[in-house]
C-alpha cells in the first residue's frame, strides 16, 4: 500500500489577510496550518518527505504542498494512480457545526478547514482524479502521535504531544502498544502552552509561530528567580495532571482572538510594554524569556509525572511544536522519569504530514512495523553529474573534484582546522527544522569569535543566539553530560544538555552562555560521510567536534537544490562550498 501524508492548511494566511487587512503582518502569521509538507511511505518504510517551504522559500508557508507531493511521487517513482489514499494530518469535518456561529466562522470552515477545501486544492493541481474516494482525513494529534510513535522503535509507550493547537487540542495525553494509539487525555486549546509561549514570543517583539527557538536561546542570559512567580500564576496546574491557562482567554472580541491582544494587554499591565521588533533586548527581557521557559519545563514535567504513575509506562514518545524546545527536552530526560526517550525530528506541523500517512498505513496493514528510524534523510538529492552541470554554469566559481569520499573528508578538515567556514551539502536533504550533516555549514567550535562571526556575517541574525555541536557519537560522553539513551534524541539536534566544565574554554563557538549545548550525536553508520569529516577533523586537532548550523541565511528556508546552495554560498560569503565531491570556492 502507498500513502501520501499531506499537512498544512492553504489559504489560512490570505483568509485572514482579506478579514483583517489592517493587522500588522506579524499578526496576520497568528494562524493555524502553518508548515506544509508531504511524506510517502509504503510497504518498505518512510521513502520520501519534504516541506513545501523549500520549493518555495518561503518560511513555514501554509500553501498548498503541490510541490512536496511531486517529489513524493518522483522520489519513489510512483504514478499517481498507483497511490491508494491521500492523507492529510487535519480533521475539521466533525466540528462543521462549531463553526456555524457566525458569518466570519463559516466562512473561514469552508474556505481554510474543511474538506472540500481541500479535495479542491487536489483538483487543481492533480485534476482527473476520484479523490474523494482517495482523501483521508487524520486528526490532528492522532498524526502528530503516529509520527513519533511508529517510528519510535517502541512496543509500547507514553506519548505526549503539546502544541499550539490541533483542531480544538492544545496537549494530548495517548498510549501507544503495538499498533494501537489510545488516547487517554486531552487539554482544549484555550489553555494551550504552545500558545502561551507564542504570545510571549510575540511580546518579546518576535513573531509568533516562527520565532518560539529565539526565545529559547535568550532565556539563559535570564534570571528565571525574577518573574518565575508572577508568570507561573498564568498556568493552573491540577492534581488530574491538567492545567490551565485563564490569561489565554481574556480575548472577546473576534480581532482579540485574532490577536491576542487582550492577553499582551495584560501582560503589559503585569509586566510593562511589549519590545518593539528589532528594538534593544534588555536584562528584563531576558529574564522574562527565562520564568517562561522555567513555567514551561515545569509544566511539562506536571504532566509527565502524573500520566507516567497513572499509565506505569517507562518509554516516552512526543511530538508538536512544543517537542522542539530543547532545553524542556534536556530537563525531562535528566529527570529520568523515563528508561528511554523518542521524539520525532520532524516534531512540528510539517510531521503531520508523515503521521497522517503512517496512521492510514497502520489501519489497513497493522502488521507492519518499521523499527526506530535512523535519521530523517528523505529529501532531494542529486548527484556529482547534476552539480557538475550547475557548476558548468557558474563562471564566477572554481571547483575541484575529488574521487576519494577518505581524501575529500581530509581536505575539508583541513580547511576547517584552518578556521575556514564551509558549506556542506551531501546526500538526501533533512526532513525537519535541523540539518543535520547533509545541508550545514560547519565550521571549528575552538576558535573564539566563531560563533559571533557566522551569527554577524553569515546568517545575519541576532548574536544572543547559539549554534550546535555535532559529536561523533563515540565521543559524545567524554565531552557531554549525556547519560544512557540520550543518543537517540541527540542525534536529531533536539537535546541540550551541558558541556563538561573542562572543555567549555577549548569549545566558546557552541557552548552557550549557561554552559549548555544542543548536541547531536553523528554515527558512522548513519551518516558515514560526515562522520568521517568529524574524524578527519579530531586526527588534525583532538577534537571530535564540528560546529553545525543549517545551510541558509536569515529568513530563508534550509538549501535544497545546488543552484539554492551556490546562491547562498555566494550572499553569505562562505570560505568554501563543499557539494557532492566537488570542493567549490569563488574566483577572486
Amino acid at each position: 500500500m502507498n500513502i501520501i501524508g499531506i499537512s498544512g492548511l492553504n489559504n489560512s494566511v490570505i483568509f485572514k489577510q482579506k478579514k483583517f487587512p489592517h493587522l500588522s503582518s506579524r499578526e496576520h502569521l497568528i494562524t493555524q496550518g502553518s508548515n506544509s509538507a508531504a511524506a510517502i511511505v509504503t510497504k518498505e518504510g518512510v521513502m520520501g518527505a519534504v516541506a513545501e517551504e523549500r520549493f518555495t522559500g518561503i518560511k513555514a508557508t501554509e500553501s498548498f504542498p503541490v510541490h512536496s507531493i511531486r517529489y513524493c511521487l518522483e522520489a519513489t517513482n510512483l504514478k499517481l494512480e498507483e497511490i491508494d489514499y491521500l492523507a492529510h494530518g487535519f480533521c475539521y469535518e466533525p466540528l462543521k457545526g462549531f463553526y456555524q456561529h457566525s458569518d466570519l466562522m463559516k466562512e473561514q470552515f469552508k474556505e481554510v478547514y474543511s474538506r472540500e477545501a481541500q479535495i479542491n486544492c487536489l483538483e487543481k493541481h492533480f485534476p482527473d482524479y476520484d479523490w474523494n474516494k482517495k482523501f483521508l482525513q487524520v486528526p490532528h494529534h492522532l498524526a502528530h502521535a503516529a509520527s513519533t510513535f511508529y517510528l519510535s522503535g517502541f512496543t509500547e509507550s507514553l506519548i505526549l504531544v503539546i502544541d499550539g493547537m490541533g483542531e480544538q487540542q492544545s496537549t494530548t495525553i495517548a498510549v501507544g502498544k503495538d499498533n494501537q494509539i489510545k488516547i487517554i487525555k486531552e487539554i482544549e486549546s484555550l489553555h494551550s502552552l504552545g500558545i502561551l509561549y507564542g504570545v510571549f514570543t510575540l511580546y518579546l517583539g518576535f513573531d509568533f509561530g516562527l520565532d518560539e527557538y529565539k526565545v529559547m536561546g535568550l532565556a539563559p542570559y535570564g534570571n528565571a528567580r525574577r518573574y518565575y512567580n508572577q508568570m507561573m500564576e498564568l498556568v493552573h496546574l491540577h492534581d488530574d495532571g491538567t492545567y490551565t491557562i485563564p490569561i489565554l482567554f481574556q480575548n472577546e472580541t473576534e480581532e482579540e482572538k485574532e490577536t491576542y491582544s487582550g492577553t499582551i494587554k495584560i501582560l503589559t499591565e503585569k509586566l510593562g510594554l511589549p519590545r518593539e521588533p528589532r528594538s534593544e533586548i534588555t536584562q528584563q527581557h531576558m529574564d522574562i524569556a527565562a520564568a517562561l521557559q522555567l513555567v514551561l519545563q515545569n509544566s511539562i514535567l506536571h504532566i509527565l509525572r502524573h500520566f507516567k504513575r497513572e499509565t506505569g509506562q517507562e518509554n516516552l514518545c512526543m511530538a508538536g511544536g512544543v517537542a522542539l524546545n530543547c532545553t524542556a527536552n534536556g530537563v525531562i530526560h535528566r529527570s529520568r522519569l523515563f528508561k528511554k526517550m523518542f521524539i520525532q525530528p520532524a516534531a512540528g506541523d510539517d510531521g503531520t504530514a508523515l503521521g497522517a500517512a503512517l496512521y492510514i498505513q497502520r489501519f489497513h496493514q497493522p502488521e507492519l512495523n518499521f523499527g526506530k528510524i535512523s535519521l530523517p534523510l528523505w529529501g532531494s538529492q542529486y548527484s556529482n553529474e547534476e552539480i557538475a552541470t550547475t557548476l558548468n554554469q557558474k563562471p564566477e566559481l572554481e571547483s575541484k573534484f575529488v574521487t576519494d569520499d577518505q581524501e575529500l573528508a581530509e581536505n575539508v578538515a583541513q580547511l576547517l582546522a584552518e578556521g575556514k567556514v564551509i558549506a556542506w551539502f551531501q546526500g538526501r536533504m533533512e526532513f525537519g527544522p535541523r540539518a543535520l550533516g547533509n545541508r550545514s555549514i560547519l565550521a571549528d567550535p575552538r576558535v573564539p569569535n566563531m560563533r559571533d562571526k557566522i551569527n554577524s556575517l553569515v546568517k545575519k541574525r541576532e548574536s544572543f543566539r547559539p549554534f550546535a555541536p555535532a559529536v561523533a557519537v563515540e565521543k559524545a560522553s567524554q565531552f557531554f553530560d549525556l547519560s544512557s539513551g540520550a543518543e537517540s534524541v541527540a542525534a536529531y539536534m533536539l537535546l541540550t544538555t551541558q558541556v563538561k566544565r573542562k572543555y567549555r574554554e577549548q569549545l566558546p563557538a557552541i557552548t552557550h552562555v549557561d554552559g549548555s549545548a544542543r548536541v547531536q550525536t553523528v554515527s558512522k553508520s548513519d551518516n558515514p560521510k560526515f562522520w568521517t569529516l568529524i574524524n578527519e577533523f579530531e586526527k588534525l586537532t583532538q577534537v571530535p567536534i564540528l560546529l553545525n548550523t543549517s545551510f541558509n541565511v536569515k529568513g530563508q528556508p534550509i538549501v535544497r537544490t545546488p543552484v539554492q546552495a551556490i546562491d547562498t554560498f555566494i550572499i553569505a560569503k562562505l570560505d568554501a562550498l563543499v557539494m557532492g565531491n566537488y570542493i567549490v570556492n569563488r574566483i577572486d
